[in-house]
């Protein structure tokens, strides 16, 4: 198992320069015409299979530890809540829990042999309180040596502005803790990968960049997120992986049950030489209702796995 705290991890913060980007992705759906290979690839992706705690919420955090490592996992991303005993929901770990909670948390988690990958900030960052919540969810992160915090904008859309000047001010504090803050889509004006990417480029700090949701570009804009991802994949780190589909009921779903071509989404990151987390947010069946015991939603997560590991080995062989 890698450890993040090695020269990999250091290279997983702060990227390579520059990524190969394959040609053209155009075309007006998600199963656009096919990308060409570039004549002069870089070193592979180390590309990090993790299934988040998300899917499992109406069952108790531990349930969903054993069941993600159960189905194959060695990497889990935290969030954000979860029914616990007699019914109550509980957070994953609360927004201003000490850093020491977060370290106890990696560390159930590593001794079941789940290696944390990211973790939902749970705030906007144009929230009033936006800055201090980051700022405590990058040290909860560093205590408990998970290498990335999740954030993303309201869907109304956010403040650029107001984002950028927070970010400058995240940037430095999450490198000194050895933490990266990504950013996603969550519709509005950020809405796309080129939108996130523009802002992490005026912060121009190594220690915030884009995680890429090919599902909410598709559900929030109706766009390809497959033009998308090319005008962002220098700055993208890692994905939250979700499909989605529009007949027979529009909605998002499990990869490979939607709509998105994951070879081709994942393409221009495909030789970046980084090491990238590909963290399933959503691994459910389109139309059919959600299971109501864990075991199924084990065997989803189990059939997200396989299909991701099929397409990033393909990828990087052909």
């Amino acid at each position: 198992m890698t450890s993040f705290f090695t020269p990999d991890r250091r290279q997983f913060l702060h990227g390579a320069s520059s990524v190969v980007v394959g040609a053209a992705l155009g075309g007006a759906t998600a199963g656009a015409a096919p990308a060409e290979q570039p004549a002069d690839r870089g070193p592979p992706t180390k590309f990090l299979l993790a299934c988040m705690t998300l899917p499992y919420s109406a069952f108790p955090l531990q349930r969903a530890l054993t069941g993600i490592k159960g189905a194959g996992y060695h990497h889990v991303a935290w969030g954000t809540t979860h029914r616990e005993e007699g019914g109550k929901s509980v957070p994953v770990l609360a927004a201003d829990a000490p850093p020491e909670k977060a370290r106890d948390l990696g560390k159930r988690c590593r001794d079941l042999g789940l290696e944390p990958v990211m973790m939902f900030s749970g705030i906007y960052p144009e929230a009033k309180n936006g800055l201090e919540v980051l700022q405590q969810r990058l040290k909860q992160a560093s205590a408990a040596r998970v290498p990335q915090v999740l954030t993303f904008g309201h869907t109304r859309g956010g403040n650029r502005k107001l984002w950028v000047e927070r970010f400058r001010k995240l940037g430095p504090m999450a490198r000194d803790l050895g933490v990266l803050l990504v950013v996603k889509q969550h519709g509005g004006e950020t809405g796309t990968g080129e939108a996130c990417a523009e802002i992490t480029r005026e912060v121009n700090d190594a220690g915030v960049k884009v995680n890429y949701d090919a599902g909410n570009v598709m559900d929030y804009l109706h766009l390809d997120p497959l033009p998308d991802i090319k005008k962002c994949a220098s700055e993208v780190r890692s994905f939250c992986i979700k499909d989605h589909r529009r007949f027979p009921k529009d909605g998002d779903c499990g990869p490979g049950l939607g709509e998105i071509d994951h070879y081709q989404l994942l393409a221009p990151v495909a030789f970046t030489g980084l090491t990238m987390p590909l963290c399933c947010e959503n691994i459910f069946a389109p139309v059919l209702p959600r299971p109501t015991k864990p075991e199924g939603v084990d065997a989803l997560a189990r059939r997200a796995r396989e299909f991701l590991e099929i397409v990033t080995q393909g990828l990087q062989m052909a």
